[in-house]
């Protein structure tokens, strides 16, 4: 139980310590599946339009 719970401190601290670099790394994540969803948007406009 010591053991686990001395993990679990750990881990807590590495967070605390690391928080941005996990808010960047989400940030780009989104961003990248953000632009594939406006990209796969903008090519279907493109290939179906639908006002001729």
């Amino acid at each position: 139980m010591q053991t686990l719970q001395d993990g679990y401190r750990s881990f807590g601290l590495l967070i605390t310590i690391n928080w941005d670099r996990l808010l960047y790394a989400f940030a780009i994540v989104a961003s990248l599946f953000l632009g594939a969803f406006i990209g796969s948007l903008m090519i279907e406009a493109m290939t179906h339009p639908v006002f001729y």
